[in-house]
């Protein structure tokens, strides 16, 4: 089912999500919640989604990028679901990139990121999730990640001067 992204301002983007019981993973109301969360990042043409962009305030994100019109300049990533994920650095190298959200309509800004991340977690299958994931598509898992920690693009922008509209953004 395609969910309703809620947008800032919902306090749900700014609590700190609940993990999930791992036993509860194969449960009908988490099976249903990751498919819906596939289904409305599909309809939304992002890269990601979390659980509190849809009002659920669950540790759950996916992430999946494929001839997306959205982001036609990022590289692929298979559709790859994380239930209670940690994210460390490998590296303290940090990059400039513009960012945008499903939750922050219209709007862009450069943020830093790390570009080689390790991520780890559950998929919806129960299964470990063990994974390296480096450049812009690190930036995608750390976004998600953020999500689940109330925390926003926005409040990572390092200088407002680069806050844009979509329509600017392609333009320039």
């Amino acid at each position: 089912m395609i969910r309703e992204i809620v947008e800032i301002g919902h306090p749900t983007l700014r609590e700190m999500a609940q993990e999930v019981p791992v036993d509860e993973i194969p449960s009908k109301w988490v099976q249903e919640l990751i498919d819906d969360l596939i289904e409305t990042k599909r309809f939304a043409n992002g890269a990601g989604l979390a659980a509190p962009q849809v009002a659920e305030p669950w540790r759950i994100f996916v992430a999946e990028v494929g001839n997306n019109p959205r982001y036609p300049y990022k590289p692929p990533i298979p559709l790859t679901v994380v239930i209670n994920p940690q994210i460390s650095f490998n590296t303290e190298d940090r990059m400039s990139v513009y960012e945008g959200c499903l939750s922050i309509p219209n709007l862009r800004g450069i943020v830093n990121r790390c570009p080689d991340v390790r991520v780890e977690g559950w998929d919806q299958n129960g299964d470990l999730v063990d994974k390296t994931v480096r450049g812009i598509s690190a930036g995608t898992f750390q976004h998600e990640d953020d999500h689940l920690n109330g925390i926003l693009y926005t409040d990572l922008v390092t200088d407002a001067k680069s806050l844009c509209t979509w329509g600017e953004f392609e333009r320039r």
